[in-house]
């Protein structure tokens, strides 16, 4: 099973850590796409723990980074953990996975 989350707010932090941890105790793979203010779960020392141990997993919009990161996190440190693009990344999370869950 494959499963993605699409995340447009950082309030969903708690949420976005509860379900990568409830599809990894199922064996789950799970990716996630973050635009708008989710982007700023990446200053969240839990959810980029969570990306090391699957690189390639995070993907995120680079122009909601630019625009509502403000310093929170640096993208150069997360170089070998996130995939930075677009839209285009979310369009293939969608096609590639089983079940997509919005937040």
């Amino acid at each position: 099973m494959q499963l993605g989350l699409v995340i447009t707010d950082e309030r969903h932090l708690a949420h976005a850590n509860g379900l990568l941890d409830a599809a990894a105790a199922r064996g789950w793979d799970a990716q996630c796409f973050l635009t708008d203010t989710g982007v700023n779960l990446l200053a969240d020392a839990g959810f980029v723990g969570r990306a090391r141990v699957r690189p390639n997993s995070v993907s995120l919009c680079e122009h909601s980074a630019e625009r509502y990161a403000d310093g929170r996190f640096d993208l150069n440190l997360l170089a070998d953990v996130v995939i930075v693009g677009g839209q285009y990344q979310d369009a293939e999370l969608v096609k590639k996975c089983d079940k997509v869950l919005v937040l």
